[in-house]
């Protein structure tokens, strides 16, 4: 008898015994109803897990799309209107730079869905400099291609688009 026929008649602790086979086994005699929770109700229960996940996936759907602020709601601002730092920065991402801090132009997500929904990398961001402060603060300009900008005193919170 060779090697390996030794090894698997005798029960040998040195031969590894894997987790993950001992789950499959266990999640197969349950779905063949070989153990005490028997495979209809387990089939059952696993259905009704995945309707549940739908549906929280389908509300989840609907409510990112009501969430979505269209730009035809959205508050405007005139250039003029800006502090003086945002039109200086409206100027700079017209020239295409150069900019003040090294995060500008980065791409801005949209996360929270207060811009209108558009593909990623759609929006980039800029610093509005806010004077007395040494970090970047909380006013930015977000602008998408072709240009259309939005201006946030208050670190994304809220836009308003700039009108020109």
């Amino acid at each position: 008898m060779n090697r390996l026929g030794v090894l698997l008649r005798t029960k040998n602790p040195s031969f590894p015994r894997r987790r993950e086979s001992s789950f499959l086994i266990g999640l197969d005699s349950r779905l063949r109803g070989n153990d005490k929770f028997s495979g209809v109700q387990f089939k059952k229960y696993l259905s009704a897990l995945f309707a549940m996940l739908f549906a929280l996936a389908s509300v989840q759907a609907v409510a990112y799309d009501h969430s979505s602020i269209h730009d035809s709601a959205m508050q405007a601002i005139n250039v003029s209107a800006l502090p003086l730092e945002g039109r200086e920065t409206l100027n700079l991402i017209k020239q295409g730079g150069p900019f003040l801090y090294a995060r500008d132009g980065v791409i801005f997500s949209n996360f929270e869905n207060r811009l209108p929904r558009r593909q990623r990398g759609y929006y980039h961001e800029f610093t509005v400099k806010t004077p007395g402060i040494r970090n970047r603060g909380a006013r930015r300009i977000v602008c998408g291609q072709p240009v259309e900008c939005y201006y946030s005193a208050d670190h994304y919170q809220t836009f308003r688009r700039i009108v020109e």
